[in-house]
C-alpha cells in the first residue's frame, strides 16, 4: 500500500521565510501549499483540506490568532502551530490557549526543529484519530451488549487477546472459561512502548451482560491511557498503584452499581522487573519458581469502584530464568475440591500449579475443568500466565 503523504500549510506574510519553510519541508515529502496573508490562508485551507497548518501570528488584515481560531472553530483536532517572534511569548500562549499544538519562536535557526514539531503533531493527530475510532467501536459495542447476547459473545471473544504474545524472553498466555454466554472476567496483555508490557486480569462482581458490560468499559479505559502515554507522555499506564487509583474512581463516578477485582502488572521485559497492585483480588498472584516451589505473591487492596480516591501499594520482584507468574479468577477455586475450606483450596491450588510444570491446560485437568469440553461451572474462569524462558 502507498503511504499517505501528509499536506502542509503555510501562511506566512514573509516571502522569504515562507518560501525556505516550503522547499525544506518538501524536501522531507510533505506536499505543501502556502499563502502569505490570513484571508488567502483560509482559502487554501478550505481548498487543500491540509493535515497541519503552519502560521505566522503577525500578519496584515488578518491575525495568525484569527486563523487559528477559525480553524478551531471547524475542527477542533486540526494540528495548528503558531510562528511568532522571540519578544511574543503573550501571543504564543494565547494561541495555545486558543487550540496550538505548538508554537516555534522566530528567527528559525533550525529547520530541523520545525520538521520535529510538525511530524510530533502529525503522530499526535494520527493517534487522536485512532482513539476516537476506537472509542466509537467501544460504544457500538457496548450496545450489542445490552441488545444481544449472542453477538455480545462475539463481541467480547474479540477483545481479548488472539492467542499468545511473546516478548523477548517472555511469553504471554490466557484461558478463560465463562460460566454463561457472557462472561465476568476479563484478561489481557500488550506492549507499551521500549520493553515495556502490561498484563491484567479482572474479575467484574455478578455474571451476564452487565458483568461483560463492565469488562468492556474496563478494556476502553485502559486503551485511552495507552493512548495518553504514546500523545503526551503520561505515563500512568506503567504506574500499577496509579492505575488501579485510575480506575477505581471512574468505576466509582459512573455509578453502575457494579465493582471489580484486579491484579494489574507491568514488565520490564529488559531488566525483568515485575511491578504489580492488587485491587481486591483473591487468590493474588502464584510465582512458580525456577526450583519447582510455587508461592503466593504478597499484596491486598480495595476492590476497584467502591471508593473514591482509594490508595493501593505496588509490589516488585525479579524474575529468574525459567519462572512464572500465575494470575487466576476466583471462579478456579469454586472449581476446587468442593465443600472444602479456602485455606485448603489455598494449598491446593499450589500443589497443582508445582505439579503442572506451569502449563495452564494441565492445570485446567488437575482443577478437573476442561478446556475443550462446555461443563456447567458455577463461575467464570480465567488464568493468565507470563512466563520467562
Amino acid at each position: 500500500m502507498e503511504q499517505k503523504v501528509n499536506k502542509v500549510l503555510i501562511i506566512d506574510d514573509e516571502a522569504a521565510l515562507l518560501l525556505s519553510i516550503r522547499a525544506y519541508l518538501e524536501d522531507s515529502g510533505f506536499e505543501v501549499f502556502s499563502a502569505q496573508n490570513g484571508i488567502d490562508g483560509l482559502k487554501a485551507y478550505a481548498e487543500h483540506q491540509p493535515d497541519l497548518v503552519l502560521t505566522d501570528i503577525h500578519m496584515p488584515n488578518m491575525s495568525g490568532l484569527e486563523v487559528l481560531n477559525t480553524i478551531a472553530k471547524q475542527d477542533a483536532d486540526a494540528p495548528v502551530i503558531v510562528i511568532s517572534g522571540a519578544g511574543e511569548l503573550n501571543d504564543a500562549i494565547e494561541a495555545l490557549r486558543l487550540g496550538a499544538w505548538d508554537f516555534i519562536t522566530k528567527p528559525i535557526s533550525d529547520l530541523k526543529v520545525l520538521e520535529h514539531a510538525v511530524n510530533k503533531a502529525l503522530q499526535s493527530k494520527k493517534l487522536i484519530a485512532e482513539n476516537k475510532l476506537y472509542a466509537q467501536r467501544i460504544e457500538q459495542n457496548l450496545k450489542i451488549l445490552k441488545e444481544d447476547q449472542a453477538a455480545g459473545r462475539t463481541v467480547q471473544m474479540s477483545l481479548l487477546p488472539q492467542g499468545k504474545l511473546a516478548a523477548q524472553d517472555y511469553t504471554f498466555d490466557y484461558r478463560i472459561l465463562p460460566s454463561l454466554e457472557l462472561s465476568g472476567d476479563f484478561a489481557e496483555y500488550f506492549h507499551v512502548a521500549d520493553s515495556y508490557y502490561v498484563a491484567y486480569l479482572a474479575d467484574v462482581s455478578g455474571h451476564g451482560a452487565s458483568s461483560a458490560f463492565i469488562t468492556v468499559l474496563l478494556k476502553s479505559l485502559i486503551s485511552q491511557y495507552v493512548a495518553h502515554y504514546k500523545i503526551n507522555s503520561n505515563d500512568s499506564i506503567l504506574i500499577p498503584k496509579k492505575m488501579l487509583q485510575i480506575l477505581s474512581n471512574e468505576i466509582f463516578a459512573a455509578k453502575l452499581n457494579k465493582y471489580l477485582t484486579i491484579i494489574y502488572c507491568v514488565i520490564n521485559v529488559t531488566s525483568n522487573e515485575l511491578r504489580y497492585a492488587i485491587g481486591g483480588h483473591y487468590p493474588n498472584p502464584i510465582l512458580l519458581q525456577n526450583d519447582g516451589i510455587a508461592i503466593y505473591l504478597e499484596g491486598s487492596g480495595y476492590p476497584i469502584g467502591i471508593k473514591q480516591n482509594a490508595e493501593y501499594i505496588e509490589y516488585n520482584l525479579i524474575l529468574k530464568a525459567q519462572e512464572r507468574i500465575f494470575l487466576f479468577s476466583d471462579g478456579i477455586m469454586e472449581a476446587l475440591l468442593p465443600g472444602v475450606s479456602l485455606v485448603e483450596k489455598d494449598v491446593a491450588l499450589l500443589d497443582i500449579v508445582k505439579r503442572s510444570n506451569g502449563n495452564i491446560a494441565a492445570i485446567l485437568d488437575l482443577c478437573n475443568t476442561s478446556t475443550t469440553e462446555q461443563k456447567s461451572q458455577v463461575d467464570d474462569i480465567t488464568i493468565l500466565s507470563i512466563t520467562k524462558d
